[in-house]
């Protein structure tokens, strides 16, 4: 083992502190260089006006000229005046793509995730880390105590992974909107919750779980918005890229958690959704959607001037620490001048441009006598810029670091290489919203803290499928459902331990069957003969007292005492202290 990767592992074991190591492709319809849905109080993302592509009269007779794949030869100054284009390329005998795209590291999981994965929920727990759960018990209880004092029973490990479990269970079940009362109802519920724990301890858990203590988190709030949780949320973040290589292509982009309650960062972006919820700029793989890496937006400070350059400065905080990769991002993020810093790096851009960028020359957006399907390239030392025409009197622009030719497709359409590497890469952050949100374990509740780690969850929950996948390919290969069958095990996996410590009993009969089953107690699975409710004499219940005069004909399967149906369950009341 090298010097450099004993470095990183023995950082990997310092940060978990433990002891041994689809969206769709740009058509004739859609314009993707228009501005995208962004927050309302980011003044970075307000939407800007296109120029308009007005022209002189002189050139009018020019842009009458039948249109090429490619441009004539001519040089062309951007409308700052600081960048001169050619519409020849200066690396044609250099191949199409940047000599930069070399990646030193192996895409996939990391050796320190591999040697630590046994099983599903080895895999998730990877991501939920012992110093985590640590800080989510310690205020949990904190606030237990004071909330419920005496009747507050203290919350360990075990309790904590069934409440995950509950989460991700309600999640599978596509439940997350469904009344918990529902959820633990003995006709139409499911038996895995009230097996677990009952419906009180449930949210008497949900009522009190916190991130931090809420006695020192005023001052804490005066310098960081996301102090309710920010320990929780740096730990987890700096996880993330210890497990998983990312391959040749990342995509940087912003996802948008669904929350309507109150917060103090709260954005308003209307074309997405959900429309109102808390922003998180992502950075993950384009192929698996692996999240490398995230960041909550928690918007400008109070008083504070509006943040300049938001989107490549995003960028540049995302994909610290890559080196050899392609970053596709979309036109909130992408300008020359990111570029020229992500090639700082050995990073190469690709990605949609606004048409109102400075860095853009003015012949490039001029759309008079352009035919359909045509390409217009412009091209400096490091950057390749393409005008494509997807139909008449509309144009889509995208610049690239990665290219260094004018390389055409065979399609009919004879879209531009740029354009078809751009839409087979773009869709890594979408997609992890598309999967976390079929089976979302966020719950209703108006603590946006707990939003957040409900999206804690559900991408560690992912992350996690990525991992187990990538290392045994050939688990339920051929089922089509198999990320689904992946969180059921998860979550049946994280319950089960609390299950066998149970020793109250329940009243319904199939959550007694889940228990009995799970603690070994096979023979004292409740069947329909295990009840005497034959033609016999009808008898005074022996548990109720006697002035409730409760008659019945079922007796317990142990004691054979009669029990009427108010305290039916496997075993009457007396015998389950055993």
């Amino acid at each position: 083992m090298s010097s450099r990767r004993f470095a990183a592992e023995e950082a990997s074991l310092q940060i978990l502190n433990w002891d041994s190591d689809v969206d769709e492709e740009i058509s004739e319809t859609e314009d993707p260089s228009e501005p995208e849905d962004n927050a309302v109080d980011d003044p970075d993302c307000h939407f800007s006006q296109d120029e308009e592509d007005s022209e002189d009269d002189s050139s009018s007779d020019e842009n009458q000229e039948t249109q090429q794949s490619s441009s004539t030869e001519g040089t062309w100054t951007s409308k700052d005046g600081k960048i001169r284009w050619s519409s020849s390329s200066p690396h044609q005998s250099q191949g199409r793509l940047s000599s930069s795209n070399v990646i030193k590291m192996t895409p996939g999981p990391t050796r320190f995730a591999v040697t630590r994965i046994n099983d599903i929920e080895s895999a998730f727990q990877l991501f939920i880390s012992p110093p985590i759960e640590k800080i989510i018990l310690e205020m949990t209880n904190l606030e237990g105590r004071r909330v419920f004092q005496e009747k507050w029973k203290p919350l360990d490990p075990t309790g904590l992974h069934a409440y995950i479990g509950i989460l991700l269970l309600a999640g599978v079940y596509r439940s997350k909107g469904e009344a918990t009362a529902s959820l633990w109802n003995e006709e139409n519920g499911r038996p895995f919750f009230r097996a677990t724990m009952s419906l009180e301890t449930f949210h008497m858990i949900s009522r009190v779980i916190r991130f931090d203590n809420r006695d020192t988190r005023a001052g804490r709030r005066e310098r960081d918005k996301l102090a309710a949780i920010r320990d929780v949320w740096d730990k987890w973040v700096e996880i993330l890229p210890l497990l998983y290589n990312p391959g040749p292509h990342v995509t940087v982009d912003e996802r948008l958690i669904p929350f309507r309650g109150r917060c103090p960062f709260r954005q308003y972006m209307p074309k997405k959704p959900a429309k109102y919820g808390i922003k998180i700029w992502a950075a993950c793989d384009a192929k698996s959607s692996y999240a490398w890496n995230m960041q909550v937006y928690t918007g400008k400070p109070a008083g504070g001037a509006p943040e300049k350059n938001q989107g490549m400065r995003v960028v540049l905080e995302m994909t610290e620490g890559l080196q050899g990769h392609n970053i596709t991002c979309d036109n909130f993020f992408t300008s020359y001048r990111l570029g020229d810093e992500l090639q700082k790096r050995k990073l190469t851009m690709l990605g949609t441009v606004r048409k109102n960028k400075p860095e853009l020359p003015s012949e490039l957006l001029m759309m008079e006598g352009r035919r359909p399907h045509s390409s217009k390239f412009a091209f400096t030392e490091k950057t390749t810029l393409v005008s494509y025409c997807p139909k008449r009197n509309k144009n889509v622009l995208v610049m690239s670091t990665m290219h260094k030719d004018a390389s055409l497709s065979t399609r009919e359409d004879m879209k531009p290489q740029m354009i078809l590497d751009y839409n087979s890469t773009k869709g890594g952050v979408d997609n992890l919203d598309k999967v976390t949100a079929t089976y979302s374990c966020q719950r209703k509740t108006t603590y946006w803290p707990f939003v957040i780690f409900c999206n804690i969850v559900d991408v560690s929950a992912y992350n996690a499928y990525v991992l187990w996948i990538e290392i045994n390919q050939q688990w339920n290969a051929s089922k089509l459902h198999r990320r689904r069958l992946f969180l059921e095990e998860l979550g049946k996996a994280l319950v089960t331990p609390y299950i066998q410590n149970r020793v109250r009993p329940v009243r319904s009969l199939a959550a007694a069957a889940i228990i009995a089953k799970i603690q070994g107690r096979a023979s004292d699975q409740p069947t329909m003969e295990a009840f005497d409710t034959g033609a016999k004499k009808r008898k005074r219940c022996q548990v109720c007292s006697s002035q409730d005069d409760s008659k019945t004909s079922t007796s317990c399967v142990r004691c054979r005492k009669y029990i009427c149906r108010k305290h039916t369950v496997t075993f009457c009341p007396s015998c389950g202290e055993h």
